[in-house]
């Protein structure tokens, strides 16, 4: 059974209806955010890029909540909560540690993963996706959209 090694909760910038998580080295990634960012019509939930992680948000300005969980193996599936979005992928860490970016630029908090040169695997979940889209048509809305991710290390 998988055990949970790191909890953080950051109040993260949403901009242009996204974000990313990204390698906190940014000179080892290949192609920072937001180039190549999917401008689509209905743009999935998590796009995986090299060293890069970009998650569709469904309001386009506000502060939403990402809760961070590192495990030392595959986490329990997600039991209770009314998710909106759902999805996996891998992203490579060389230094252990995330960026949050937004179009304006890096947020002030850092992801810390724990083990650099590490390929991770990442469930990320949302809620409140409906609701924020509602609100940020007529404000800026805080908190209301809410992720969780959870790593675990696929290889060290």
């Amino acid at each position: 059974m998988a055990v949970l090694i790191r909890r953080q909760e950051l109040e993260i910038p949403v901009d242009f209806h996204g974000f990313a998580l990204q390698e906190y080295d940014d000179m080892e990634v290949p192609v920072p955010f937001p180039e190549e960012r999917a401008e689509l019509e209905n743009p999935p939930f998590l796009t995986p890029y090299e060293m890069r992680l970009d998650v569709y948000s469904a309001g386009h300005t506000h502060t939403a909540v990402l809760i961070v969980e590192v495990w030392d193996g595959e986490p329990p599936a997600d039991k209770g909560a009314r998710l909106e979005a759902r999805d996996e992928a891998e992203i490579f860490s060389v230094t252990g540690q995330l960026s949050v970016e937004v179009i304006a630029g890096c947020a002030k908090d850092t992801v810390e993963l724990g083990a650099p040169d590490t390929l991770w695997r990442v469930r990320l979940c949302s809620t409140g996706r409906a609701e924020v889209a509602r609100l940020a048509q007529v404000g800026v809305p805080h908190g209301v959209e809410r992720y969780t991710a959870r790593f675990w290390p696929v290889r060290p």
